[in-house]
């Protein structure tokens, strides 16, 4: 084996992995602790607001006693959040997912201990209060936070800290849902902008450990949904499966453009932002009054829409409500999850849609839409595959599940430059990139772009004819390698080292060779990787490296910035040229056929 290969492996990743993987169990607990705090804080909010009194218990908002006074619950309930935000951190508004991008890509992962407190107490009083958001924006966030404040407390380096915090915003992902494997996934696809085994690894640990906890606490029954039905597999089905996860993915396109279309409508109101979340409010209780359902975490309407319970009529008037009050909500910045709405959305989307597809089990289509509306708005097809599945306990839909949410994928992506939790970033003036590839670096060789003619200059050479030979008019290339008499690399020179030597008083007539005698130089291989040069001329502060073989030490070529840039050149080349069997055919006809 070469010398260059012996120590290559697949994975960059060490023994440390295994003090993360550790810390990042004890990251989950305090995240499963936040879940059910945050879970027992939004039913005793509930009870409060539209029953008075003092109770954990699940309740119907469509039973309160409040009747028409029920419109200024959300209202209320915004003013608080508002006031939170303006006093204490306005971290705390949206749905949590985009701040936790935001503190991954642009803050170090650091998050402050009043983002800690402060989301889930105002995602308490926001949902509480009727606002239609689910728990899993707010606890994403509260348990990054807290895998981020634990990682600040210790000796870990940021892609460390920023693996606890995507590790706690698993487990409270995982302990609010019972999925850890769409939890895992979630953190792949959205949150870790990286797949290795360093950040997978405590991020497993993190939802297992999270989903072990959630059983011990009874926090609620596994599957949270349960759903048995299918559907046989046909290519009719095919055409089904496919047909909703489009319309899942233009109802995604639709949800996301009026999101921010109520968010830009609220920006121009004169009245500073603290006021938003109520006036947001007074819509949510309006719409709300006539569409019960479409308040709260709705967590009764995706079971019910499973059991195929809502009829056209019925699945219509929810989908309106609720995605015009969520918009509005998300719109004016108050504190509240994304996910479950998402469900409701779809679901009822896809009841209203039942009769005119193909047959299937009741709930079936609900289920498909679901996931699909799901994964299409947040672009992450495999979570709301898994996620789908986990929370139904049903494996036998998973073909139906990853076509339509395939499709949707498809469909958003073409359709929209950014998705709902990336524009919020981009309004910012930040730009994010979803898209994973492999370094070049690691798979180029520095033989594969070296320059191989090079022009190179004797040690015999002296300082006065150094200098003439740089500043000749044809002298076109920066620096050069000194060659010693045996042929071997002494060294480079460029203007800055002549004006190094000049400085220190180096006499005109010295050589080359007493110049750089002792010297240290850094030298690049052909076999090599360009991964391994790049932080070498980083390193060094050089631009350029002579590279020499390994057997003789002979110089075989020089490599600088610009041939390492040759790389992005030749992946652009790989996107654009299209080539093809036919293409090449028709090309040898014309060369062969000659001019006309």
């Amino acid at each position: 084996m070469k010398d260059s290969q012996k120590n290559l492996s697949d994975f960059t990743t060490g023994p440390r992995v295994l003090i993360v993987a550790a810390i990042a169990a004890v990251v989950a607990t305090g995240a499963v602790a936040a879940a059910f705090v945050l879970l027992r804080l939004i039913s005793l909010a509930t009870n409060l607001a539209f029953f008075g009194r003092w109770s954990y218990a699940t309740v119907d908002l469509g039973r309160s006693p409040l009747g028409l006074w029920v419109i200024l619950v959300p209202a209320a309930g915004g003013l608080l959040v508002g006031l939170m935000a303006r006093y204490g951190s306005d971290k705390i508004r949206g749905h949590g997912i985009p701040e936790a991008i935001e503190a991954i890509l642009l803050g170090q992962s650091r998050l402050s201990p009043k983002v800690a407190v402060l989301k889930p107490l105002s995602s308490a009083i926001s949902i509480g209060s009727g606002g239609p958001f689910g728990a899993e924006g707010p606890i994403i966030m509260t348990g990054g936070a807290i895998g981020s404040l634990i990682a600040q407390l210790l000796p870990v380096s940021d892609n460390e800290r920023k693996t606890l915090l995507v590790a706690g915003a698993s487990a409270g992902m995982t302990a609010v849902f019972g999925t850890p494997i769409a939890a895992i996934m979630l953190a792949v696809e959205l949150l870790l902008f990286e797949w290795s085994p360093r950040s997978f690894i405590p991020v497993a640990v993190a939802s297992i450990t999270a989903a072990l906890e959630r059983e011990l606490l009874h926090m609620s029954a596994l599957p949270l949904f349960p759903f048995s039905g299918s559907m046989e597999v046909s290519l009719l089905a095919l055409g089904g499966w496919a047909l909703m996860g489009l319309l899942g993915g233009l109802l995604s396109g639709l949800l996301t453009q009026l999101v921010y279309g109520c968010e830009d409508t609220f920006a121009k109101l004169p009245i500073h932002w603290m006021w938003w979340p109520m006036l947001g409010g007074v819509v949510i209780g309006v719409g709300g009054y006539f569409e019960p359902h479409a308040l709260g975490v709705g967590y009764d309407d995706i079971a019910a829409l499973l059991r195929g319970d809502f009829v056209l009529r019925a699945a219509l008037m929810l989908l309106a409500v609720k995605a015009v009050i969520w918009a509005v909500a998300l719109g004016s910045g108050t504190s509240g999850g994304i996910l479950a709405p998402l469900l409701i959305m779809g679901g009822a989307m896809g009841a209203a849609l039942s009769g005119a597809m193909p047959a299937a089990a009741p709930g079936f289509w609900p289920l498909i839409a679901m996931a699909a509306t799901m994964g299409g708005t947040m672009r992450s097809p495999l979570t709301a595959t898994f996620f789908a599945v986990e929370v139904t306990g049903n494996t036998h839909v998973l073909l139906p599940l990853i076509t339509a949410c395939s499709v949707a994928h498809v469909a958003t992506v073409l359709m929209l430059k950014r998705s709902i939790l990336t524009e919020k970033i981009a309004r910012r003036g930040h730009h994010i990139v979803r898209e994973y590839r492999i370094d070049p670096f690691a798979l180029t060789r520095v033989s594969d772009v070296m320059t191989k003619e090079v022009v190179s200059v004797p040690d015999t050479m002296t300082l006065h004819a150094a200098v003439v030979f740089l500043t000749r008019p044809e002298t076109v290339h920066p620096s050069f390698p000194v060659i010693g008499a045996d042929g071997r690399v002494l060294g480079v020179i460029d203007p800055p080292s002549v004006m190094r030597w000049r400085r220190a008083g180096s006499r005109r007539g010295a050589s080359l060779r007493e110049l750089m005698a002792g010297a240290k130089i850094a030298l690049a291989y052909p076999d090599e990787y360009l991964a391994d040069i790049s932080d070498r001329m980083t390193t060094a502060n050089v631009a350029h490296l002579p590279v020499v073989s390994r057997e003789e030490g002979r110089l075989v070529g020089y490599i600088g910035w610009k041939d390492l840039m040759r790389v992005r050149t030749k992946l652009q080349t790989e996107e654009t040229q299209r080539s093809g069997f036919f293409s090449k055919a028709a090309k040898r006809a014309k060369m062969n056929a000659g001019p006309a």
